[in-house]
């Protein structure tokens, strides 16, 4: 397609060809437009007619869009090389294939959470732990992965309950590490209820970070996150002050699940970590997969409420790091990362192809193999599509799988319809496995698509503010940087 190109130092016409850029309407009169790579530019929607038109656009919305390269002149002789250069940059954790490793060590738990997703045991069932068997043929899948970066990510159940395989799994795979000399790093997933000296010193001598949950307020907390003496919170507090310190704030990080009941109260949530002297909240809606949904209902809300907390949250975010106090959202700062740079962080769920797998994978307690940790949760109710095997598979059967192949296929959202043609695909993700578990389909029918309405929701929100205010453009800005 040409159009023409007008040069306001010299005022002379030449040519321009637009290629291919995809627009979403902020508001009747303003658009985001953007390039394969995500690289945006917000616009008036006239200005926009105006280029695809063959019209008068002002200079500065042709300098934008040229150096972005939605158009180029004949003189240009750069702009599809460097597109592509720009996509192989995004794409190249392709290459390095799998370095996130999930060991779930143990089903037992002491806690009976609301929102538990899956199957949990009680603490005197030993037979749900992982062994050292078990342990020891996926540590053969960890180091067979190309990638040069491992984590391995410890979870349950409560892993905790499981500590001595933990010990075990840390030392055994330093020692395999030796002749392999990748970058291996540990964390443990945990509710901080039974950590204890002896446990923050293996930590603090091996460097492990641990990753934990809290809800927010203690009474929500407690409310969410059930065990007997109804004391989570106040151990999940004072296990967060004794890891940062002992270990420094740097190895803690926590989470939170909304249920319908934290739905009215986004400030009082995120100023519950501020007082902890945590500097990041990642507000994530309740997942429909296990057994959180079918038993106890606590995710009962619809996307708008939650888009509604979400955007209360970020607003009071944005007014405490306005006000001097730091504090991230970390999805926020993942998608401005994929707005302002060309670096992908990798976030399973926002990756392209879906991160199952070739992200992330799981080994469960008795060996079985899954794609990832949503899948594991489904094969807990009797839906074992994202299964791939087990531990005794070799790894190139494991990767090979049409079980895994498929969904990877069937959800590349640069060939998915209402994907291809969306402004926010380069920024969003497939996430097979949620469309699987709400539409029985691995690419979703994204009208009907939660996940789909959640995201772009979010997105326009972040360009809009961003768009509107340069405090919260330097502060997306400054998160996308880190």
């Amino acid at each position: 397609m040409t159009r023409l190109l007008f040069d306001s130092a010299q005022t002379q016409v030449s040519s321009w060809e637009v290629l291919p850029m995809r627009f979403h309407a902020l508001s009747s009169d303003r658009v985001v437009v953007t390039n394969l790579v995500g690289e945006h530019v917000v616009l008036p929607r006239a200005e926009l007619d105006e280029v695809v038109t063959g019209g008068r656009p002002a200079p500065a919305t042709i300098t934008a869009m040229r150096a972005r390269q939605m158009i180029r002149a004949p003189e240009d002789t750069l702009p599809l090389e460097l597109l592509a250069m720009k996509l192989r940059t995004q794409k190249r954790r392709l290459a390095e294939l799998t370095s996130l490793h999930m060991f779930v060590v143990t089903l037992r738990c002491e806690h009976t959470c609301r929102y538990c997703q899956v199957s949990r045991q009680a603490t005197g069932r030993g037979e749900f732990d992982m062994t050292q068997e078990t342990a020891e043929a996926a540590l053969g899948h960890v180091f067979a992965s190309p990638s040069q970066q491992l984590k391995i990510e410890f979870q349950g159940g409560e892993s905790l309950l499981n500590f001595d395989l933990i010990k075990w799994v840390v030392l055994r795979a330093e020692q395999l590490n030796h002749d392999e000399q990748r970058d291996l790093a540990f964390v443990i997933a945990t509710n901080l209820a039974l950590v204890d000296d002896e446990m923050l010193d293996f930590c603090a001598e091996h460097q492990i970070v641990l990753s934990t949950s809290l809800d927010g307020p203690a009474d929500l907390h407690n409310h969410n996150r059930r065990r007997p003496g109804q004391d989570s919170w106040q151990r999940a507090v004072e296990g967060i002050r004794r890891v940062t310190a002992r270990l420094g704030p740097d190895y803690v990080s926590a989470l939170m699940t909304t249920t319908e009941e934290s739905l009215d109260q986004p400030e009082a949530i995120i100023n519950s970590y501020a007082e902890l002297g945590l500097t990041g909240i990642f507000l994530r809606p309740i997942s429909p997969y296990g057994f959180a949904l079918r038993l106890r209902g606590g995710g009962r809300y619809d996307t708008q409420r939650w888009l509604e907390f979400y955007r209360r949250g970020l607003a009071h975010i944005i007014e405490l790091n306005r006000a001097g106090t730091p504090m991230t959202e970390i999805y926020a700062a993942i998608i401005a990362k994929k707005m302002f740079t060309n670096d992908d962080p990798g976030y399973v769920d926002l990756t392209s192809p879906a991160g199952i797998g070739i992200g992330g994978i799981v080994y469960n307690y008795d060996g079985g193999i899954y794609a990832c940790d949503e899948g594991r949760m489904l094969a807990e109710t009797g839906d074992q599509t994202f299964r791939l095997g087990t531990v005794h598979d070799s790894w190139a059967d494991i990767m090979g799988s049409h079980k895994l192949l498929d969904p990877l296929w069937e959800s590349f959202t640069l060939s998915v319809p209402g994907c291809d043609q969306c402004a926010f695909e380069p920024w969003c993700g497939a996430d097979p496995t949620f469309h699987h578990a709400t539409q029985n389909d691995f690419a979703g029918h994204k009208a009907l698509s939660a996940f789909c309405a959640r995201n772009t929701g979010i997105f326009t929100y972040l360009v809009e503010l961003a768009d509107s205010d340069s405090f919260v453009k330097d502060l997306l800005y400054s998160w996308a940087h880190r």
